[in-house]
């Protein structure tokens, strides 16, 4: 049977049969439209006061009926859709009650979403069809296709148009441009936020977001959020604002819609239904660019791990239902479903990417011993994505990381080492930056690359000064910290960006800490400031200690070289004197050997 889309209710079953009896029109070939089939809408119209709309192919046939308007019409992808330099092979002809033909922004929307062969208005008045007005895509500009609109005409001169001509046309200069524009690989994104109390400043939050989006490389068209005490279980926001939401998707003609807090399945389901459209959350989106940026081995398992434990709960599906596994009614069956494969096949990977990060982390285990074993102390650099981690690693060392204006701008650690004043030389390393809400997913993942932050000996906590929100970063990065377990770690505050910086809150802070000092990585200027700034907190992090190791406890001694670092050494009657420099933790198993001095 005849399907009729839109919304339905409260029409008479005569009335339904009517827009039924439209699939049997036929079009010649060539042809818009004929005048019989314009008589029968402008009479529907009237007699519904609704605008109807019709997909008709280039055979002449009606595909699809839908009665409502575009705001309210979910009219399904047009069929035999090619490659972006192709129409759809689909035309879309709606009227317009009232009797004004000309295209609203939401029919030019469509027309550029769908890349209809062309986008006709009928103005209808008094239950006749008054004139006609249309679009077709004229060309691209590299980040849209360009749309001309002709009208409004008269209902003859509308039917006198050569359909065949036009439509070659129009595809003979899009295949033209392809060669140059980039539109086909551009992704146009629809931010949509939550404002509830106690959280970040929505509006900030989402310009985040937004850079978060040109990171991974969509061109964001719009945002909206809603104020809401607590999300919505089925849709995370309020129905009228998916509405609301699924109209300025189709008039800025965005193709995926990405949230700004991670959501539920059922909840990406609904919305993906709700929308008809790629529904991404922020948690997605920050795994997306991490896929991007990871470079060695190590940083692709981390980032695969992430999105496989992501996408596991996402598979779509009746649960257990379609399991075949566990026997039993309604689940016998002559072998696996799709779905328990490709769960099956998840389960794998991750077990065996797990296996191979737990290697590696041996591997970085034994690394760190031979750091430990040299006696060189390690300092971590942690702070908020672009902060500028990687421009000071830069300024110190010459290590030529990467160091872009852009979240996430390097994801692989990268360790140098550096000659402070004294002449003491460090380790220095740059570790992948934080972000508020940043996915357990990755925190897990990470946890491997993230153990050098642990280990390390110092924490230089990197701040953007010039950021109008840096005290919620920091407070981002501090959670993040506690996470790891590293929120005792010893500590010193590095504000970079000064030079741009014009929050008088950051003097304040400066000033109030003595554990911490201001920079700009990219001037040099602070720099020698922080160096010694950081001889001196690695220097009274340990303690001098003088121990008297007995002559048949000679053995002692190696492990002495291997938790600190000695001073001197002097062989007396009574033992050997030894003046060593460690860590208090370090050397209280030795406080049997301390001398009476102590």
């Amino acid at each position: 049977m005849a399907e009729i889309y839109g919304d339905t209710k409260g029409l008479k079953k005569s009335y339904i049969a009517q827009l039924e009896a439209i699939y049997e029109q036929q079009i010649p070939f060539g042809q818009t439209i004929t005048d019989e089939l314009t008589t029968i809408l402008a009479r529907l119209t009237e007699d519904s006061k609704r605008e109807i709309a019709l997909y008709i192919n280039r055979r002449g046939q009606i595909t699809h009926v839908a009665i409502g308007d575009l705001r309210t019409v979910s009219l399904p992808d047009a069929e035999g859709r090619r490659a972006n330099s192709r129409l759809c092979g689909i035309r879309c002809i709606h009227t317009h009650p009232g009797g004004d033909s000309q295209l609203s922004s939401l029919d030019v929307a469509s027309l550029k979403e769908l890349r209809f062969d062309l986008m006709a208005a009928i103005g209808v008045q008094d239950g006749k069809p008054t004139q006609v007005s249309f679009g077709f895509i004229n060309g691209t500009n590299k980040s849209d296709y360009i749309v001309q609109t002709v009208g409004p005409l008269t209902v003859d001169d509308f039917l006198r148009i050569d359909l065949v001509y036009l439509t070659a046309e129009i595809e003979r200069q899009l295949d033209d441009q392809a060669q140059t524009d980039e539109l086909v690989s551009i992704e146009r994104a629809f931010l949509v936020g939550v404002e509830r109390q106690g959280a970040w400043d929505v509006q900030d939050s989402l310009r985040e977001l937004k850079q978060l989006a040109e990171t991974a490389g969509a061109l964001v068209t719009g945002m909206t959020w809603q104020k809401r005490d607590k999300p919505d279980a089925a849709l995370f926001i309020g129905k009228g604002k998916v509405e609301e939401i699924n109209h300025l998707r189709q008039e800025q003609r965005a193709s995926i819609v990405i949230f700004d807090d991670e959501l539920s399945p059922a909840q990406q389901r609904n919305l993906e239904h709700e929308l008809g459209c790629k529904i991404v959350d922020r948690t997605a989106l920050i795994l997306d660019i991490f896929a991007q940026r990871a470079r060695s081995h190590e940083g692709k398992l981390q980032v695969e791990l992430a999105q496989l434990r992501y996408n596991l709960p996402r598979l779509g599906g009746q649960g257990l239902v379609l399991s075949r596994l566990g026997g039993g009614i309604g689940t016998r069956g002559p072998g696996e479903t799709k779905l328990e494969v490709d769960r099956r096949r998840i389960r794998s990977r991750i077990s065996d990417i797990e296996q191979e990060i737990e290697s590696i982390r041996k591997q970085r285990i034994l690394q760190r011993k031979r750091r430990i074993n040299s006696r060189i102390p390690t300092v971590a650099l942690v702070g908020y994505t672009n902060a500028g981690k990687s421009t000071l690693l830069n300024a110190l060392t010459a290590a030529g990381v990467l160091a872009e204006n852009k979240l996430f701008a390097t994801l692989d650690p990268t360790t140098r080492r550096i000659t402070l004043p004294n002449s003491q030389e460090m380790l220095l390393t740059d570790t992948v930056g934080f972000i508020q809400k940043l996915p357990h997913q990755l925190i897990a993942a990470f946890r491997a690359t993230l153990e050098e932050v642990l280990e390390a000996d110092l924490i230089l906590h990197i701040v953007d000064a010039s950021h109008t929100r840096f005290q919620e970063q920091m407070k981002a990065v501090h959670d993040v910290l506690r996470k790891l377990g590293a929120d005792n770690k010893l500590t010193l505050t590095v504000y970079n960006k000064m030079d741009t910086a014009q929050n008088p809150l950051v003097t304040e802070q400066l000033q109030s800490d003595a554990a911490s000092v201001g920079i700009s990585a990219l001037s040099g200027h602070g720099l020698p400031e922080l160096l010694d700034l950081i001889q001196q907190t690695l220097r009274q992090s340990k303690v001098d200690i003088e121990l008297v190791i007995p002559y048949n406890d000679t053995g002692i001694i190696s492990q002495l070289y291997d938790i600190g670092e000695v001073h001197n050494t002097e062989y007396r009657e009574t033992g050997i004197y030894i003046t060593l420099s460690a860590a208090p933790e370090m050397i209280t198993r030795f406080s049997c050997y301390f001398t009476g001095d102590e």
